[in-house]
Order: C-alpha cells, then sequence, then structure tokens
C-alpha cells in the first residue's frame, strides 16, 4: 500500500523539489526555515527530475510535491518577471515526428504525456500571488528535453499544446513520480525570458530567482 495520502494535510511535508542550486537557494529564503517544507535538488532534465524525486518519495512521506524554478514563457502568455502556475504538465517532445508532423505518445496509444494539476490547488496559489501582488499567470507549462531556440519551434509547440504559458526542463518528470505515488503535484516557474530565439543577454535570471523567492514565500500562506 502507497504511504503517500492523495490529499495534503497538516501532518505531512511538502517536498520542493529544483533543478539546480541557485533556484534551491532562492525557494529556501522564501519560505524562511520553514520546517513542513523539504527543497532538494532534482538536477537538469526530466528523466535525473523522475529519477531524484522517486528516490525521495520512495523513504519519506509528503502530502504534496511541488516542480519549482525558473523558466521560458511564451511570448503573449506569459510575460518575462512573471509567475506561471501550471493547469497541466506536458511532456511536449515525448513522441515521433512522422511525414504528417509530430504524434504524442498519447496519439499513439503508447502511453501518456499530461498530467492535471488539482484545480482548487491551482486556484488558491494563484489567488494567494495575486494577494501579494505578483503577475500570476496560469495553463499548460511543457517540459522538454531540448530547451526550445527559435521562433519556429516555439510556434510549433504552441500549435501541439495550445494555450501552452512556459517551458522548463524537469515538471513532468517529478510529476509523474509524484503521480505514481498518488502525491498530488504543483509547479511554478518564475520567467526569465521568452521563448523563442536564443539570446541570453536578454535573460532575466536574477530578476526571477528574487521572483522564485518570492513567490515561495506565498506557499507559506497557501500549503499545509
Amino acid at each position: 500500500m502507497n504511504q503517500n495520502s492523495n490529499e495534503a494535510t497538516p501532518e505531512v511535508r511538502v517536498l520542493v523539489m529544483t533543478a539546480v542550486p541557485v533556484e534551491r537557494e532562492a525557494v529556501l529564503r522564501g519560505l524562511h526555515g520553514d520546517g513542513r517544507f523539504d527543497v532538494l535538488l532534482a538536477g537538469v532534465g526530466p528523466v535525473s527530475a523522475a529519477v531524484n524525486t522517486a528516490k525521495v518519495l520512495a523513504t519519506a512521506r509528503y502530502g504534496l510535491v511541488v516542480s519549482a524554478g525558473i523558466g521560458g514563457g511564451f511570448p503573449g502568455k506569459a510575460d518575462v518577471g512573471s509567475v506561471v502556475a501550471a493547469k497541466e504538465i506536458v511532456a511536449a517532445d515525448l513522441g515521433v515526428e512522422t511525414p504528417e508532423g509530430f504524434s504524442s505518445l498519447d496519439e499513439l496509444g503508447l502511453g501518456c504525456t499530461r498530467i492535471q494539476v488539482n484545480a482548487s490547488l491551482v486556484s488558491a496559489v494563484t489567488d494567494a500571488l495575486l494577494a501579494a501582488k505578483l503577475p500570476v499567470k496560469t495553463g499548460p507549462v511543457l517540459t522538454v528535453s531540448t530547451v526550445t531556440g527559435t521562433a519556429e519551434s516555439a510556434a510549433e509547440l504552441l500549435a501541439r499544446v495550445p494555450g501552452a504559458a512556459a517551458e522548463a526542463m524537469e515538471g513532468y518528470g517529478v510529476a509523474c513520480a509524484a503521480h505514481d505515488c498518488g502525491v498530488p503535484i504543483l509547479e511554478l516557474r518564475a520567467i526569465s525570458n521568452l521563448v523563442g530565439p536564443r539570446d541570453r543577454a536578454a535573460w532575466r535570471i536574477k530578476d526571477a530567482l528574487e521572483l522564485l523567492e518570492a513567490a515561495s514565500s506565498v506557499l507559506l500562506e497557501v500549503l499545509p
């Protein structure tokens, strides 16, 4: 029997997984040492994120898992300097290319590439972020193994997942591990750049990390 419950309760802890140390440090600053939260490293990419999250969930009981970090926002969907709360976590490049275009595992009947986030949880976090005067958007957050670097690729992803708000590299891996253990999942992304042509000079990493810290503080108000 799975040790984890399906709903977050005041008695259980929250696991926050970040890809890299600077994101972890930002989240820890925001949480102010609150003992209900464990903030650990997932590593970069969905495979590393899934493996490391599964290892933690195999040894400890949590009521909620959060995939948190910075990411890219789709133009017109999530501006630089905003926070995206995922309504759905999508493995956007898990499938095959055909002469007719991309087919996902879902379309091939070989698996599922989408994990839904509890709507009431998204609503509570979104309301709290807005109350803290933080700009927030909601929508599908895409997990990709290769970060998008052209306008054409960005347009293709938006055609594949209409309404996509952001992309990052770990959410689906963390979500799969949480889903397998029956633990609710949340993904938060502070937007440092727009999805599209790679322009490092336009990235706002420092600002996004500060935003991630502020968003993490809000978690204290809405999560058990």
